[in-house]
């Protein structure tokens, strides 16, 4: 059953190589009224979400939110797919960063980083710019794929341009592996931990709401040393996204246990609150208490 999937996943890809990013987008439309007009994915998850982030909007500016949050949803479902195709070029001209020569001190010193980010934008598309745009060695960390045959697809693609995916069941041993060669690790940051890492969590005031956040980026970072660098990307128009790079912490050993992690939440939080409808409210963010 797995290779039949992976076949059908195999020739879905192959037939969106073909379609333009105009015609991209009409289909992304229709997604977007299947998911949101006709089954209502995860809407009542997303309603939660937004009323308790926003209790000074009423119900009828909550849901006004609504089409928006599916659109972003729907426009990176089909990003998503027609990325395994793009050209080097059309990556470089989409997912555009704005100031790669922030990274540049830390390269001339053979110096690693920890970049974090959030599911804000389009996130999927920076495996392959950010190789394509800096002169660093990539890793990209991700969970792997429940199919391997489909696993396989998406890391063959993800690493076309030179990045390197490893697993978020692997990460203490690949900052060992990689720790002799300067490197940009990638790790989106925002994501509920897991009920067995709560205990090392770090809890934080994050859109009015007691949050749980992963350790994982600030341990690395303090245990190496690493300089932590905020990958903010905003959506220009659709199809289109420019990356500023903001560093958060230059010396993490010499700041106090928690402070990375708040500065990331921090800024997060004003991207989000800047424009709401471009995060990924759709998961079940605070299903996890202190």
């Amino acid at each position: 059953m797995k290779f039949f999937v992976a076949i059908l996943f195999n020739i879905f890809i192959w037939v969106f190589a073909i379609v333009p990013f105009f015609l991209l987008y009409l289909i992304s439309d229709f997604v977007f009224i299947l998911i949101y007009r006709v089954f209502g994915y995860r809407k009542k998850i997303i309603l939660k979400n937004l009323k308790a982030c926003f209790p000074e909007k009423n119900e009828r500016e909550v849901k006004k939110m609504l089409p928006s949050i599916y659109k972003n949803l729907t426009d990176n479902i089909l990003e998503g797919i027609k990325v395994f195709t793009m050209s080097k070029n059309q990556i470089i001209k989409r997912h555009k960063i704005l100031n790669p020569e922030v990274l540049e001190p830390y390269h001339k010193a053979n110096k690693s980083i920890i970049a974090v980010t959030g599911h804000y934008g389009n996130w999927e598309w920076g495996s392959l710019s950010a190789s394509l745009q800096t002169n660093y060695n990539l890793i990209g960390f991700y969970k792997p794929l429940s199919n391997k045959k489909i696993d396989t697809l998406v890391r063959k693609s993800r690493e076309r341009c030179g990045t390197i995916l490893a697993s978020i069941f692997e990460t203490s041993l690949t900052f060992d592996r990689y720790k002799e060669i300067p490197t940009v690790f990638l790790m989106a940051a925002d994501q509920s931990p897991g009920r067995k890492y709560i205990e090392n969590a770090h809890w934080i005031n994050f859109l009015g709401r007691d949050t749980a956040f992963l350790h994982g980026p600030e341990k690395y970072a303090k245990a190496n040393n690493y300089p932590v660098i905020y990958i903010d990307i905003q959506r220009v128009k659709r199809g289109y996204y420019e990356i500023e790079l903001l560093v958060l912490a230059d010396n993490p050993s010499e700041l106090k246990d928690g402070e990375i992690t708040n500065r990331f939440a921090k800024k997060l939080e004003s991207v989000i609150n800047e424009n709401p409808s471009n995060w990924l409210w759709s998961h079940n963010r605070w299903k996890l208490k202190r």
